[in-house]
């Protein structure tokens, strides 16, 4: 007899705990203060703490193997043995071979790290190559499933599906390799049959993207192969991130038991359903509820949905969109916010109510509904924001041509060859983050704190002059994050104080909560870039974050197109460009490393969304002088993807993330005939290593034969708020003497 899959499931929920368990314990297991006994403790606790959560709340099927130290695509890499052979032959154990390919050693560099679709999380690109021998490792998957059971919890196991492994992949082409990976799916389904379980996850999220003909082939043969596996449990095939298109009759002619479909950001999904023709029995596991943003669902329009995706098949479930990883814990602990705002909030938690709720009124039709929340109060309108932006003209968003700009610029900057700076930030040590504690805490009164932050920017300030740095920054001790920095100080904007986010590893971030108009007070950044200018005759760059980078690392408003809040944030950051030219900063940093992420996955729908975002990082930008030199950076994304979009931001610098890449972004700008500044990053600040001089060299020789020299930057990948002061002096030190040596022979 078959079990049912469930009424009621999440695809996935937050890993790193309440307080961020996680990041503290893998941390401190790198720094050599726990062991690996001591950190597996703390990891078995937090699924623990998770299975316990989803049980209480009645959610039918819970899933298990979405814990992960640091990346679950890491960790279906170690699942299928796809283990490159330079890690392998380190010889480490089986936890440091894994973290030395999430982080590198001085031996070797790290595996990529992009990001996951069109999400704030990055995953680490496996290498598939010809020579990949994979292996079934199914244990981490049969050790957290036999964790739940010994609490009485029965779990579904998860992991990223073999198509989409592939395709995120990076080699010669993985995709090739689809038979050889699906037959150690199969050994794996088959272990954990062998262990008791019941149904199984496999993500496939790749083809909520455009996909070729032979792709979607791919898919249908890979679990025509799973499915008519003798002994493995029941499959679930979970989509999200937008609409299968063709992918779903791929689907639907294979044997897995269960589909599931976004049907908050693929609400198109719905109809291809009814066109699918026969369902043949299976679940769809229909995806109500918003994973990605933290309103609260549309409880009545959620279950005319469901209704309908039940008059299609014959058994339906409701599950989260997609994973809860993207939003925080629990908005419960939030005590101070605006209570009419976070009546209209719900994270992880709510959510599992949430969809325990719809799963019971689809099942009975009878269960009552919360009343539907009243309209967006009026106080958070911003009638002169909305007079602005409807007052503004096509010219607002144009600057000068750029050789005359750069000509002019250069005239007033008289930097050298292959100058040479960073992206922004300096390492955040624990005594500046325990100066903005206590400044939160009222332990310390504001001019203490001022005192304090001025004084590391003098300190940063003196380095950078010592190591011979051309642009300095005055590295951005007073910024908590680069986004909740600037929604701390813009009307508009929440902050929580509990609510934490994975984005990377260890890396942890509390995006702010974009409810209303958005508007400036005042300006944000101004005393800071002055005073550090004040203490140097080098030019010192005013550090802003970008409005598509602050849209897309906030949890956004949904009652009003992106494209409108994208320019409230423009002019509020139009304004302090002006500000800061009129104090005498004369190189403007605005940071989009967000442009790829909220990419669009279809192509279809890429083009109306370039053209809002350059439209909104032009609108920021163009407010200053000829002279005034514009900057942005970019870091860790497909950047050949939205490469003539970078090319139309028309910033008179475009610094890059470039080191685990090995420069191919160069070889796309070159493709599109860029002819502005660019910065490749030779630094991987995301890697405890520091590289040598001779690699710099090599780098900056590789970007140099394909940017003629007078454009070309010499910068790290991205900021060095993670890194030690140790690191950074070894590294800037190789950066400067290495642009010094290749500047002599360009």
């Amino acid at each position: 007899m078959s079990i049912p899959f469930g009424q009621s499931t999440v695809l996935g929920y937050p890993r790193i705990g309440a307080n961020r368990e996680l990041k503290k314990a893998v941390e401190a297991y790198w720094a050599g203060t726990v062991d690996a006994d001591a950190l597996a403790r703390t990891a078995a606790g937090l699924r623990a703490d998770v299975w316990r959560t989803l049980r209480d709340a009645r959610l039918d099927a819970i899933p298990s193997n979405v814990f992960s130290y640091y990346d679950h695509v890491l960790d279906t890499a170690v699942a299928v043995g796809a283990i490159p052979a330079r890690f392998a032959r380190l010889g480490l154990s089986e936890l440091d071979t894994y973290f030395a390919m999430a982080r590198g050693v001085d031996a070797e560099p790290a595996l990529e790290l992009t990001k996951w679709f069109d999400t704030n999380y990055h995953y680490l690109v496996p290498e598939i190559g010809a020579d990949t021998a994979f292996a079934a490792n199914p244990a981490k998957a049969l050790g957290e499933y036999a964790e739940a059971a010994e609490l009485g919890i029965t779990t579904r196991p998860v992991l990223v599906g073999p198509a989409t492994f592939l395709l995120l992949a990076k080699g010669e082409d993985p995709f090739v390799r689809l038979d050889d990976l699906v037959e150690t799916y199969a050994r794996i389904l088959s272990a954990l049959a062998a262990a008791g379980v019941a149904w199984v996850q496999l993500d496939e999220p790749a083809y909520v993207a455009d996909r070729t003909p032979a792709e979607i082939e791919g898919l249908r043969r890979a679990y025509t192969r799973l499915g008519r596996l003798t002994h493995r449990p029941r499959i679930f095939v979970a989509s999200y991130f937008g609409e299968l298109g063709d992918a779903l009759p791929a689907l639907l002619d294979t044997p897995v038991e269960a589909i599931g479909l976004d049907l908050v950001a693929g609400p198109g999904n719905l109809h291809r359903l009814a066109t699918a023709g026969p369902l043949g029995g299976r679940t769809i596991v229909a995806g109500l509820v918003d994973g990605r943003n933290v309103w609260r669902t549309d409880l009545r329009a959620a279950v005319t949905a469901g209704a309908t995706v039940a008059g299609l098949a014959d058994h339906v479930a409701v599950a989260t969109s997609c994973s809860l990883l993207h939003v925080p814990a629990d908005v419960s602990v939030e005590t101070r916010l605006d209570p009419d705002l976070s009546a209209r909030l719900a994270f992880a938690r709510q959510k599992v109510d949430e969809v325990v709720l719809l799963g019971r009124a689809l099942r009975d039709g009878t269960t009552p509904l919360p009343t539907p929340l009243p309209p967006v109060p009026l106080a958070w309108r911003h009638d002169d924001v909305r007079g602005r932006l409807a007052a503004l003209r096509p010219t607002d968003r144009q600057r000068g041509d750029y050789p005359g700009r750069a000509a002019r610029q250069q005239e007033r900057l008289r930097l050298p060859g292959l100058p040479t700076t960073t992206i922004g930030s300096f390492p955040q040590t624990a005594e500046l983050r325990q100066a903005r504690a206590a400044h939160r805490a009222g332990t310390i009164d504001d001019n203490t704190y001022a005192e304090r932050m001025r004084a590391e920017v003098a300190h940063v300030i003196r380095l950078q002059e010592q190591w011979g740095l051309d642009v300095l920054v005055h590295g951005e001790p007073e910024r908590n994050d680069m986004v909740q920095y600037f929604g701390e100080q813009l009307d508009g904007f929440a902050a929580t104080e509990h609510g934490w986010v994975q984005s990377y590893g260890s890396r942890c971030v509390r995006p702010p909560i974009i409810y209303g108009d958005v508007a400036r007070r005042k300006p944000m950044t101004v005393e800071w870039s002055t005073y550090a200018q004040s203490l140097t005759s080098k030019p010192v760059k005013g550090m802003l974050t970008g409005p598509v980078t602050i849209l897309a690392w906030s949890f956004v408003r949904n009652d009003q197109p992106l494209a409108e809040t994208a320019d409230q944030v423009a002019l509020a950051l139009r304004d302090e460009c002006h500000d800061l030219e009129s104090a005498g900063i004369r190189v403007i940093q605005v940071d989009e490393p967000a442009l790829r992420e909220t990419l669009p996955l279809r192509r279809a729908d890429q083009k109306a969304y370039l053209d809002w975002a350059v439209g909104a990082f032009r609108l920021a930008t163009s407010g200053v002088a000829d002279d005034t030199q514009i900057h942005t950076h970019l870091c860790y994304s497909e950047f050949g993807e939205v490469i003539a979009a970078i090319d139309a931001l028309d910033a008179d610098v475009t610094s890059i993330e470039a080191s685990r890449s090995k420069m191919e972004v160069l070889d796309d700008l070159a493709a599109i005939g860029y002819r502005r500044g660019v910065g490749p990053g030779v630094w991987d600040i995301h890697s405890p290593r520091v590289p040598s001089h001779d690699e710099v060299v090599e780098a900056l020789r590789r970007a140099v034969a394909a940017v003629p020299a007078r454009r070309l930057w010499v910068n790290p990948d991205c900021g060095l708020k993670t890194r030690g002061y140790p690191e950074v002096e070894a590294s800037l030190r190789h950066l400067v003497a290495a642009a010094a040596e290749v500047r002599a022979g360009a």
